[in-house]
Parts: structure tokens; sequence; C-alpha cells
């Protein structure tokens, strides 16, 4: 992993855009700048992201902030959704509907129905970031789903 320093100014921006989007900040980059990188490049970076958000969220929970330990959660599953996209069909996954019925056609091609659970985790967690109504103990079993998710998504990558 690589830091890379911003100005403030830019640094926000860059959270705002996020956030209006609905996806992590990490999310934002790889989406705007992997047209630099070729279809099987993409799927390592968005999995390596995926894998980092997963980590981050176990830390987030651990220090107690269910907001952003939700918010990294879905994100570590969007980003593993995205990576088998790229890795699989060499395909862009831009929005949530996009996300959504990619998630359903690897669940009924595998004959997977945990994957699709693994999924409705993954949304809960981003719908408590906004509202944070999940107590702890869902957020912990969200993160164990998403991280089965994952798992099974790795299975299917070529």
């Amino acid at each position: 992993m690589t830091t890379i320093s911003l100005p403030d100014a830019l640094a926000r921006r860059l959270a705002e855009e996020a956030k209006r989007r609905g996806v992590s900040l990490e999310e934002l980059v790889l989406d705007e700048l992997s047209e630099l990188m070729d279809p099987a490049e993409r799927s390592r970076a968005y999995w390596e992201a995926a894998e980092r958000l997963l980590a981050q969220a176990e830390g987030e929970l651990a220090g107690g902030d269910l907001r952003q330990a939700s918010e990294k959660i879905w994100g570590a599953a969007a980003l593993a959704v995205k990576a088998v996209a790229w890795a699989r069909e060499g395909r862009r996954l831009a929005s949530h509907g996009e996300l959504w019925s990619f998630v359903d056609e690897l669940a009924r091609k595998a004959g997977d129905e945990a994957i699709r659970d693994g999924w409705r985790a993954a949304t809960a967690m981003h719908v408590n970031y906004y509202e944070g109504w999940a107590p702890e103990g869902e957020v912990r079993s969200c993160l164990e789903r998403v991280r089965d998710l994952l798992g099974r998504l790795r299975g299917l990558l070529p």
C-alpha cells in the first residue's frame, strides 16, 4: 500500500464526491483511475482494496466506530464484486443497480444463496453508515457475513 498526500481542498472534494456517489474514497479513486489499467490489473487492484477495507472495518469495529466499520464493510463487498466483474467479464460496474444485478447473476450461476446473503448484509451496512441504527452485534455479524462473501467471490475469480 502506498500513501498519497493531497492538498486539503482536494481531499475534501474527493470525500464529498465519494459521499455523493455513495461509495468509499478508495472506490471513487479506483473507479476514476482504473481506466489506466487492463481488466486483470483492475481486478487485482479492486481485490486488494476490498481486503484492505475489510481489515480496516475490523479496526473500526474494535474501536467502537460502528458507522465507519459499516461503510468499510460495504466498500469491501462492493469492491470485491467489482473485482470479479473485471476478472470474469472485463466489465465495469458503475451503479448500485449494476452491482445488485451482477451479484444476482453470480449467485444464480454458482447456485449459492450465501452470495446474496452476504451482499444483503453489506447493503445493510451501507444504510447503517447513513442512519446509525445497527447495534454492535449486528455490525459484527454483517462483518462475518461479508468476510464469507469475499471468500466465496475469491473462488469465482479465474
